[in-house]
Parts: C-alpha cells; structure tokens; sequence
C-alpha cells in the first residue's frame, strides 16, 4: 500500500509542479527562475507544515507520511531543476541573478520550513 500511496502522492505533486511553476513562470517571466523558486519555498513550508503535524498528532495512519512528505512534496519540489536554471543563468553570464536565485531560495526556503514547523505546532 505504501507504494500506491508514494506513486498517487507523486503523480498529484509532479502535476501541481507544472501547473503551478508553467503558470508563475508565465505571469514574472523567465528572466528570474520564479516558478521554479515558489515551488522550492512552497515545497519547503509545506515540508515543515506536514512532518510538524504527523509528529505531532501521531494517531495518524502511517500511509499519510508515504503520501504527503515522500510522494507529494518529492515531486513537487524541484531541486535538479533549481541547479540547471542556476548553472544554465551562470552560462548566460548573469552571475548576479545565479547567486540572488542561490541566496533567496536558501533563506527564504529555510525561513519557510520554520514557519510550517511554527504553523504545525500552533495547530497540534
């Protein structure tokens, strides 16, 4: 069961990665990886958020963990994608936007893992 809950998690989650990057990406633009960010940093929040309440409210069925954190969030999140776009604005010579990209989605992405741990807790 644990199998078909990673692959319905990861089926939804690799889905809502390209709706949700395709539909930032077109409304900012590709000068900036954005889409790709929004889901490092969703991807984070809801990563804290999620482990938070599962540890935390421990009457849950352990199929929700193969769903949500591994299956969902493993495929919603977008870490090879971030090093391509980061290496590929490196080669274009935009030096500036490779470390911006580098720097935010490292602190806003583990600013956001804090605040769904502080969110999961408050509701726990």
């Amino acid at each position: 069961m644990k199998y078909v809950m990673i692959g319905v998690g990861g089926f939804v989650g690799a889905i809502a990665r390209f709706v949700i990057g395709s539909y930032v990406g077109n409304k900012l633009g590709t000068r900036f990886p954005y889409g790709t960010f929004v889901i490092n940093c969703s991807g984070s929040f809801l990563i804290g958020l999620i482990l938070t309440l599962l540890t935390e409210k421990t009457h849950w069925d352990a199929n929700w963990r193969y769903l949500i954190p591994i299956g969902f969030i493993g495929a919603y999140t977008t870490f090879s994608t971030f090093e391509y776009e980061t290496a590929r604005v490196v080669q274009d010579g935009q030096i500036v936007i490779a470390l911006l990209n580098v720097s935010l989605s490292v602190v806003i992405g583990f600013a956001a893992v804090f605040a769904g741990i502080a969110l999961g807790r408050a509701i726990a």
